[in-house]
């Protein structure tokens, strides 16, 4: 069986991600003693042997609704955001007048993945909304190669996921050099999911019950209040943007 925590599994969380899963795996029958950690986030999504993982709300709307069962949505107790709910935060280099996001119309735009709901999706109805369009994509592949894709001058500003960016200000030197531009609409975080095989209920209640039992310094250390329901319909519910090829299209449309 299958359990993947990968979405806030670094250097420094992999430990606390640990302590997580221990303590679920405690409480439920024929799980495995460790989290994967050495395979493709989409191989473990969609895997028959899927036990629990924690996926994406643009995924899980646009390809894995249907293949796979809804177990919850962890809370991050994110300011001004319902409980479970998220934001993306623009970033950029830090300027005096702090920049504003007006300014990078036709800006490099570094993104981590075409599927991530706050790397591309919220971002660019946010942008759209704004009457606002790159003038360049930068695919990084993660959050942290985004921030640090515009730290290096790679990329003039980019969105990343509220906890990533929590993160990496707290992990990585070169945060010192970046500020929050503007915030997106929050949206459902990243949920647990599991095979249409398991049993999402008592997978919830084995969650839940787990996230209570750790200690202070590793809820702290994850970011973890606790663990709820979201209903599917919320995460439908959220639009879903034109993806870089059209995104380029539009682009070069506007050069011309």
């Amino acid at each position: 069986m299958i359990a993947y925590l990968g979405m806030y599994d670094r250097a420094e969380t992999a430990a606390a991600n640990d302590a997580l899963w221990a303590a679920i795996h405690n409480n439920l029958e024929n799980s495995p003693e460790s989290l994967t950690r050495d395979m493709d986030p989409w191989q473990a999504w969609t895997s028959p042997d899927l036990l629990l993982a924690q996926t994406c709300g643009c995924p899980f709307r646009t390809r894995l609704y249907g293949e796979v069962e809804l177990v919850g949505t962890p809370d991050y107790g994110h300011p001004d955001c319902p409980p479970g709910y998220y934001r993306s935060v623009f970033i950029a280099k830090k300027s005096t007048p702090a920049p504003r996001l007006d300014q990078f119309d036709r800006a490099r735009f570094a993104y981590n993945d075409a599927l991530s709901q706050s790397g591309w999706a919220a971002p660019l109805i946010h942008l759209q909304d704004q009457n606002i369009l790159p003038g360049a994509l930068v695919e990084t592949g993660g959050h942290r190669a985004s921030a640090q894709a515009v730290a290096e001058g790679r990329a003039d500003f980019a969105a990343l996921d509220m906890l990533s960016w929590n993160m990496i200000q707290d992990y990585d030197d070169f945060a010192k050099e970046l500020c929050v531009v503007e915030l997106t609409a929050p949206t459902p975080g990243l949920p647990l999911i599991t095979s249409l095989t398991q049993d999402p209920s008592a997978l919830f209640l084995a969650v839940k019950a787990a996230i209570g039992t750790l200690d202070e310094a590793t809820r702290s250390r994850l970011r973890l209040k606790g663990f709820l329901h979201i209903p599917t319909s919320e995460y439908l519910a959220v639009p879903t943007p034109p993806g870089p090829v059209l995104t380029e299209l539009k682009i070069k449309a506007r050069r011309g």
